[in-house]
């Protein structure tokens, strides 16, 4: 088989994500917070992709992915190859992270080992904070069962009675309470973790019955459960639907403490309708992610990276609208390193200019206190058409996306829910504006939401235009996309599901006649997903024609690199670092005159086919040539580095031993961080007379 599968392939992104949390040289709380972000991305694994392959194959289906592998096979695959992650997380927690913790003052201790005037502080707290907040589920053998939340730590109990009859009650906790209590000590900060204080004292949810046995458990839920379009009527009350019935989807993973007694986990298996195959017993505590919490404690910032603090963009003056900006050159910026500011910065303005008629913006994840959903709405107040798409699909962000478009809607905002029986994922805002009697549009495409948070976490690229071109093609866009008009051939940009997938056959199929003429043919890609088979054996035929081949992925990769005669020209890296690489960009060496673009999309099957999303090529030279070299240097890392090998796992790659180390993200930071002090000493040193208007050139 040509491709490896694609579940076994993000399984092993994830084992890159924790061998960062291995490396000694890492600062320590950077260390825990990558084994929580491994936690944390097996819940969404679980909760999405083993979810569909478990209806799949409860339907009985035996239809074989890209690798030739049944829904079964795959599941059996996954189970070996997560077993092994889970032993690798508990390793790394148990002898090496919590030892190396309390060292440094960060201390987990147990409630058996709690100082009497320590015991008397846990018992007050579990009295005046989280006896009021428990609710237990009481197990009724002839009844219903009862309603279990995913992803919260349970307790499950056995009570024993006056008369000597025993009986099974469940006590979630919540959300509102700390998983990490704190407790007087003599030196650092100690904790007890709540499940362990609520199983000591839980017997006073119980009066008159005896608790004989507690097994703290934790449940995944299937969440790959999607709205059925074909007759939907309001997609927001049908979207409200899904997530209630999420709530009590089919359970696909228990996690449970490895001393569970019997009795309990039999228990626990009935009433969650359970085998031994979405059993996954745990020699250590349950929901690592949420040790994430830990990495935050004040006092201890040594622990810590050293912040990186987003620079401002050489382009651009503070002083100076952005409007006016863009309209004297096109901007491209490399975020977290150049700060997402501007962006918002052109909301912002837009907001209040009086000259601004329209804005159109579609919007896919937001932050939790967004300035840009407060620039939309006063745009909407101050007069201004406002015409919002929110992708009412974006998973996990469902309710969020419900809220958000509800709230633009009271203000006046135009709402579209997405287009039907697809996912708008295109990141795009478009911006009219009347000057001096004419049109002009002012565009910002990029790679990343509209998300002030995670544009400090991500890696994304920003491209802001007033081409008109560009402006005309967005107005194409939103008219398809909000007024179900036909999405015709456009100008520059390539949108799919309609023409992205075509354009990047032909771009690969160009490089290969090339190669096949003996011309100089070269491709590079930066992507966080390859798994396209057409893409993929467009590749490989490009491969055997001679094309040099570089692609940076950091997630899943279908393609099979390595010396066999399909990929001898191919070499695929990863970059797992301190922030999550997620742009997408693309490189076409197209005899001399590259083509070079970004893009909101992977070159997955599901971006190219079944999303709406945004090709964009860069053909402002300044923002060419700093594409191009920001390009070249994901592939110079040695330092943050994987190989992706032909089996699906990775190497890390290290600096030869004569050569120097480089790290891009280090690299792009320093980068950024030397064009602002020079910038901002070109200002201090340069001296702009105020004339008089007449004399104004």
């Amino acid at each position: 088989m040509n491709f490896i599968n694609r579940e076994l392939s993000w399984l092993e992104f994830n084992q890159r994500v924790l061998d960062e949390g291995s490396r000694p040289d890492k600062p320590l709380l950077e260390r825990l917070k990558f084994l929580a972000i491994t936690a944390s991305n097996l819940d969404e694994f679980f909760q999405v992709r083993v979810g569909g392959l478990a209806m799949m194959r409860r339907a009985g289906s035996r239809v074989t992915d890209s690798a030739g592998l049944t829904p079964a096979q795959q599941m059996t695959a996954i189970r070996k190859r997560v077993l092994q992650m889970t032993a690798d997380q508990f390793k790394l927690l148990n002898e090496d992270l919590l030892p190396s913790m309390a060292k440094e003052g960060i201390v987990l201790v147990d409630t058996k080992q709690l100082t009497p005037s320590q015991h008397l502080q846990a018992a007050a707290y579990f009295s005046d904070f989280a006896f009021p907040l428990l609710t237990p589920l009481a197990v009724d053998p002839d009844g219903p069962r009862p309603d279990l939340p995913s992803l919260q730590i349970i307790i499950a109990c056995r009570l024993e009675q006056e008369d000597g009859t025993t009986r099974i009650a469940f006590v979630p906790i919540g959300d509102s309470l700390p998983r990490f209590v704190p407790i007087s000590a003599q030196e650092g900060d100690a904790f007890i973790y709540i499940e362990d204080l609520v199983r000591t004292l839980v017997g006073e949810l119980f009066p008159g019955e005896t608790v004989v046995g507690t097994a703290p458990f934790r449940i995944t839920r299937n969440s790959d459960i999607a709205v059925q379009e074909e007759d939907v009527i309001d997609l927001a009350g049908e979207m409200e639907e899904v997530l209630a019935t999420r709530r009590l989807s089919d359970t696909i993973r228990i996690q449970i403490s490895s001393s569970t007694p019997r009795d309990l986990l039999n228990v626990i298996q009935e009433v969650t309708g359970t085998g031994a195959n979405e059993l996954y017993r745990l020699p250590g505590p349950l929901a690592l992610t949420d040790f994430m919490k830990l990495c935050f404690l004040p006092g201890y910032e040594l622990l810590c990276d050293e912040a990186w603090l987003p620079q401002p963009s050489p382009l651009i003056d503070p002083g100076t609208s952005m409007l006016d900006t863009i309209a004297e050159r096109d901007i491209f910026l490399i975020h977290p390193f150049e700060s997402f500011e501007p962006v918002v910065r052109l909301l912002e303005e837009a907001a209040v200019d009086p000259n601004v008629l329209a804005i159109k913006q579609v919007l896919y994840r937001t932050a939790s206190d967004s300035r840009i959903i407060r620039a939309l709405t006063r745009a909407a107040q101050n007069g201004k058409q406002v015409t919002v798409l929110v992708e009412l699909k974006a998973r996990f962000d469902e309710q969020r996306n419900l809220q958000r478009a509800e709230t633009l809607q009271r203000a006046g905002v135009r709402i579209v829910y997405g287009v039907k029986g697809l996912k708008t994922h295109a990141k795009v805002t478009l911006i009219a504006r009347n000057e001096n009697g004419r049109l002009r549009r002012y565009v910002h495409l990029g790679t990343g939401n509209y998300n002030e948070s995670t544009a400090q976490l991500y890696t994304d690229l920003s491209y802001l235009t007033c081409r008109p071109e560009y402006g005309a093609d967005a107005s194409l866009i939103f008219n398809a996309v909000t007024g179900r008009s036909k999405l015709v051939r456009l100008k520059k940009l390539f949108p799919a599901p309609t023409l992205m997938k075509k354009r990047i056959l032909e771009l690969i199929e160009t490089e290969t006649d090339r190669a096949n003429h003996g011309e100089k043919a070269r491709i590079m890609a930066k992507m966080n997903s390859l798994q396209d088979p057409d893409i993929i054996n467009a590749l490989y035929k490009a491969s055997r024609a001679g094309v040099d081949i570089k692609l940076n992925v950091r997630g899943i990769c279908c393609l099979k690199p390595g010396r066999r005669k399909a990929a001898k020209n191919i070499r695929v890296v990863s970059i797992i670092d301190r922030l999550l690489e997620h742009a997408r960009a693309f490189y076409f060496h197209h005899g001399g005159t590259p083509e070079v673009l970004i893009a909101s999309a992977d070159w997955m099957t599901r971006n190219l086919e079944k999303r709406v999303e945004l090709l964009v090529p860069i053909e402002d030279p300044a923002s060419r040539r700093r594409l191009i070299r920001y390009l070249e240097a994901c592939f110079k890392d040695n330092t943050n580095t994987f190989e992706i090998q032909s089996d699906g796992t990775s190497k890390r790659v290290g600096p030869a031993k004569s050569g120097k180390r480089f790290r891009l993200q280090e690299h792009l930071q320093k980068e950024a961080s030397k064009a602002a002090k020079a910038r901002q000493q070109d200002r201090a040193t340069t001296f702009e007379p105020h004339l008089p208007p007449d004399q104004e050139q």
